[in-house]
């Protein structure tokens, strides 16, 4: 099992080159960041964790300049979006932007992609049919892939439609960067089975760990391997125990939350977490 970090990067907390560069020294598998454009200031939508939305949601960088920031001070360590709001994001722009990353680290990106929570800023986006986010973030997935993997791309759907392009560069990784959906059992699940290649519960892993088999069941009736679906539990808790049981129940990576603190309080979080890691045994 890979172990992983997630992390909301601010311009208060530790910056974020330094961050990925110790997570690569220290053996971590690969380092997530969180995707907000802003917060509307009517916060009309509760935050699904409960209580006040916490202030890093409101601070957090844009998640391909970080992530094109740590690409160049780092070798090894994959490099991540936990979540992309694609929803509410123009799909070829965003291609380009996913490309760009995977050529600077050489094939390190990871793609996670999300339908997002909160209905204010989706609209203040264009997204003002929260009921049919589903099917856009579908059709902005598949007008990317068509970016990335031909000469000249097209794409006609309900939501994104356009005519043959020219779109360079095109992603290091074929025919495209993993792509790992987050949100809860059963719906996202279904679209990473639907174009995804990996799942990403958030939290619960004793809750995603029973639902793992009907995830292998998904697969195998949509014509795909069970094993080619990665399951990663995004802010697992660092419990060797519970370590032990998702490893062994066939999760493929375990993210643990960093917080968004300045490096004297980060740097001591990771040497535990690594810590455990070891102890579970490091894929």
């Amino acid at each position: 099992m890979h172990f992983g970090l997630c992390t909301f990067p601010t311009d208060y907390s530790m910056p974020f080159p330094d961050l990925a560069v110790a997570a690569e020294e220290r053996g971590f598998e690969s380092i997530w960041v969180a995707e907000h454009s802003h917060i509307p200031a009517s916060r009309k939508t509760p935050f699904p964790g409960g209580g006040d939305l916490p202030k890093m949601y409101y601070d957090t960088l844009d998640p391909f300049v970080a992530l094109a920031g740590a690409a160049s001070v780092t070798r090894t360590i994959k490099l991540a979006t936990g979540i992309c709001l694609v929803i509410q994001r123009d799909p070829i722009h965003t291609a380009k932007e996913v490309a760009s990353v995977d050529q600077l680290s050489k094939g390190r990106f990871l793609f996670g992609i999300g339908a997002g929570w909160n209905i204010e800023e989706m609209a203040n986006h264009g997204t003002k049919q929260p009921e049919m986010r589903g099917t856009l973030l579908r059709e902005r997935i598949e007008a990317m892939q068509a970016i990335w993997s031909q000469k000249q791309a097209e794409y006609h759907g309900r939501f994104v439609d356009f005519d043959p392009i020219f779109a360079w560069p095109k992603p290091v990784q074929k025919p495209h960067p993993p792509i790992h959906v987050g949100g809860a059992f059963p719906q996202a699940a279904k679209r990473a089975v639907a174009y995804g290649d990996g799942w990403i519960p958030v939290g619960d892993a004793e809750g995603a760990l029973r639902k793992l088999p009907a995830v292998h069941e998904m697969a195998r009736a949509a014509g795909r391997d069970p094993a080619a679906i990665e399951v990663s539990i995004y802010y697992c808790a660092p419990d060797r125990t519970l370590l032990e049981r998702l490893r062994d129940g066939g999760v493929a990576r375990a993210v643990f939350g960093v917080p968004s603190e300045p490096r004297e309080k980060v740097l001591p979080i990771l040497d535990r977490y690594i810590e455990v890691a070891r102890q579970v045994g490091i894929g």
